[in-house]
């Protein structure tokens, strides 16, 4: 009588129903879109505010040179080729500020190419 408990309880998942009304499964929202325009020697936005716990695809753009995306408290990390859109997609689960930078060397500015990113818990 278990097996055929579980049997049932698998194949209503698999079927994307819910046990309680036989009504679809709660779909995931989809994750919110930033684009960050990279250009010598700023990334635009420079400060982003974010929610815990909530999906995100930064969108990465370049309008000029490879640029280097890192946002290390997230283990993230892209080059940001001109032409191109890179989307990095990722579910913050921390509050607090975090730092990310350009980690390809742009010329005399590269130092100051960095913001900000900002998770409300």
């Amino acid at each position: 009588m278990k097996r055929r408990i579980l049997i049932a309880a698998a194949c209503v998942s698999a079927a994307g129903l819910t046990l309680r009304g036989f009504g679809p499964a709660a779909a995931q929202p989809a994750a919110q879109r930033i684009v960050i325009s990279a250009s010598r020697f700023e990334f635009k936005p420079d400060t982003i505010s974010l929610a815990r716990g909530h999906a995100v695809t930064l969108v990465l753009r370049s309008t000029d040179f490879m640029h280097g995306f890192s946002l290390p408290d997230f283990n993230l990390r892209a080059d940001c080729v001109p032409g191109k859109e890179v989307e990095l997609t990722f579910t913050p689960d921390k509050a607090g500020r975090f730092l990310f930078a350009c980690d390809n060397f742009c010329g005399e500015g590269h130092d100051e190419m960095s913001g900000v990113i900002i998770v409300a818990a």
